[in-house]
Formats: structure tokens, sequence, C-alpha cells
């Protein structure tokens, strides 16, 4: 799910959808594109994807970040983008992909599991945003002309995308105040920036920081939240989101106290 300017937006790709607005599609083995869309893919990753992920591999956040994702800054963005790994082979297969489908579809990420629909934030300023949608599948998916007709609601109740979409939204603001420097000349490699990802990205170092420094002896927390964050990584992650508000632009937040 990314930002998107509104200069720019009647020029994107894709047909735009509105919630009452219908598409067909069908994804099934019987077709000659099944599965080609899980190659050569610049797949992004979003802090709900890899805490699904990890546990559904029986890893932990380091050993995940380590084996299945790149981590790339790109020119004049603040905040790096977290992408798939694909596997070292000819058509550079997503390394989930087996013969018989995908081994972690039921923690697939959110972009297999809303696809073909992208999501897009569209910031208006002033705190105002408006969550746009397209339907855009690749011209070699021949799923796009089977009889099946979705709604947007519809769809992602049959693909259990709900969660999935709402933890990205929410991820996509936090990313959107990443259009302006909040490092300096330090950038992300700075202690700041490393926190900040980390709080974003890898939950089991950012329990670590929580609960084994001094974190809940300089600040106030709710006993009922602590418990939560130390046994659920959404909550724990959702946390993180308030505290990278806090730590790195200084939004206040209730659940921060010092």
């Amino acid at each position: 799910m990314k930002s998107i300017d509104p200069e720019t937006i009647e020029k994107l790709p894709g047909t735009r959808l509105k919630p009452t607005d219908t598409f067909r599609f069908r994804c099934h083995k019987d077709l000659s594109c099944f599965n080609r869309c899980c190659r050569n893919l610049n797949l992004f990753l979003y802090p709900y994807d890899v805490v699904r992920l990890k546990k559904a591999l029986g890893l932990d956040a380091d050993q995940f970040l380590e084996t299945h994702v790149d981590v790339i800054l790109r020119e004049g963005n603040h905040f790096p983008d977290v992408l798939l790994r694909m596997a070292d082979n000819e058509t550079r297969t997503c390394p989930f992909l087996s013969s018989a489908g995908c081994t972690v579809y039921p923690d697939r990420p959110d972009t297999c599991r809303t696809f073909p629909v992208e999501h897009g934030i569209l910031f208006r300023g002033q705190g105002q945003s408006e969550r746009v949608s397209f339907f855009r599948p690749p011209d070699f998916c021949q799923g796009q002309h089977e009889n099946q007709t979705w709604t947007l609601r519809g769809w992602a109740d049959d693909q259990d995308a709900a969660t999935y979409n709402q933890m990205t939204a929410q991820w996509a603001e936090i990313k959107s105040l990443f259009q302006k420097n909040p490092w300096g000349s330090a950038g992300m490699n700075s202690s700041k920036g490393k926190m900040a990802f980390m709080a974003a990205y890898n939950i089991d170092r950012f329990r670590e920081f929580v609960f084994q420094s001094s974190f809940l002896k300089r600040y106030r927390i709710k006993k009922n939240l602590a418990k939560k964050w130390r046994i659920n990584d959404r909550e724990l992650m959702l946390f993180g989101f308030e505290w990278i508000r806090y730590f790195v632009w200084g939004i206040a937040s209730p659940n921060i106290r010092i």
C-alpha cells in the first residue's frame, strides 16, 4: 500500500474502483498462467506481513530478515522499503512457491492476498487521507477473463484480507511521515534510524528493548498493555508504530507517558 500524490492519481495504471464497483476475476490451477504472478517480483513486505510469515516459518525476526528480505533505501526516501528476496533461480520465483502452489498460503503477504487489486492511501494534507483501489492484473493474467464477479469488500472477505489491509493502512500512515527527513545528516544508519526500523520490522528485538531495557522504568505503561505486548506480536507491532511517531516525530501518545 503506497502513498499517492493527488496530482498523479489520474495517471496511475489500472482501473480505479469505488466500493460499489465490481470486477471479474478467478484464479485456479487450470489457467495457463497459474503461478506466473509468483515470479520475478518486487514484492513489498509490510510489518504485519513479517509478523505472520516469520511465525509461520518458525523463525525469529532476525532469521527471517536475514534469510528472506532485501532492505532498500531508494534515492529521495527517508525510510527503507522491505522486499521479499526472490529465489536464486532462472525465473526468480517466490521462495515460498512449490509445484503445488504457495507453501505459506494462510500467511501470504498483503500484496498477494489483495491481487489483482492494489490499494493506496491518498493524502490530501492536514491529516486527511482516503484509501483508493485499482484493478490492475498483469496482461498475462487469464483470471481477469473469468466470469466470477466481486466487489472490493467481497474480495477482501474471500481472501481473508481485511486485517492485513487494516494493518498495512496503519503502516502507510506512519510511512507517510517520512516524506520529510527526520534524521538530518546522520541518516537511517544512526541509532535513531535503527531504532525506528527495529520497532517496525523486528518485533522480537523490539520486545527485548521494551522488556529488557530501562524502558518500563522510564515510561508509565498500563499493566494490561504490557501483558499484551509480551505475548501478542500484532499488539506489540501497533505499539511500535506509536513509538515511531513519538520517538522520531515527537507526536504524543496516550500509551507513552514519562
